[in-house]
């Protein structure tokens, strides 16, 4: 019972952040100006160049649109990106990547490279349902930065096993 009071809050708490969150503004105008706050504060160079806290604790608490791939090319891409990264399971990313490319019929070196979603996906450019494009790449090596990528591998994963379905 404690469990699911714990749960309920947490989902309403997350709900109403993500709410204002997206109510006052975009999730491309948070990444914008927590880089354009990074670089223009007198920050280290080692965080230069990754978000604030509260920006990827916005992604990492918020739906599952704004980390999720809007189509399958890009999925397969990002799942090519989280397995180098090592921030899934590396056979079942490789896996699910490899059934996703031959049922999108991407099976050559030659589909692959002039399709421009899977290219973006391969290089960390996440193209979310919410319209979007996050870079994980710029999300940073902290703590938090991580738990970010590896929620977005996680649901890209999981789309991918939906789409073989």
């Amino acid at each position: 019972m404690k469990l699911a009071k714990r749960l309920l809050c947490t989902a309403a708490l997350s709900s109403a952040l993500l709410s204002a969150s997206t109510f006052a503004i975009s999730l491309s105008d948070t990444l914008s100006s927590a880089a354009s706050e990074l670089s223009g504060s007198g920050s280290s160079s080692s965080t230069s160049g990754s978000m604030s806290m509260s920006s990827l604790t916005s992604l990492l608490n918020g739906g599952s649109k704004g980390l999720s791939a809007d189509n399958m090319n890009n999925a397969a891409g990002i799942l090519s990106y989280c397995a180098k990264q090592k921030l899934t399971s590396v056979t079942n990313a490789d896996n699910v990547k490899n059934q996703v490319l031959d049922k999108l019929g991407l099976n050559t070196a030659t589909e692959q490279k002039a399709d421009t979603n899977y290219m973006d996906g391969i290089q960390g450019l996440l193209n979310a349902q919410n319209g979007q494009q996050l870079n994980l790449s710029a999300l940073g090596d902290t703590s938090l930065g991580k738990q970010v990528k590896t929620k977005a591998c996680d649901l890209v994963l999981k789309q991918g096993v939906n789409f073989l379905s």
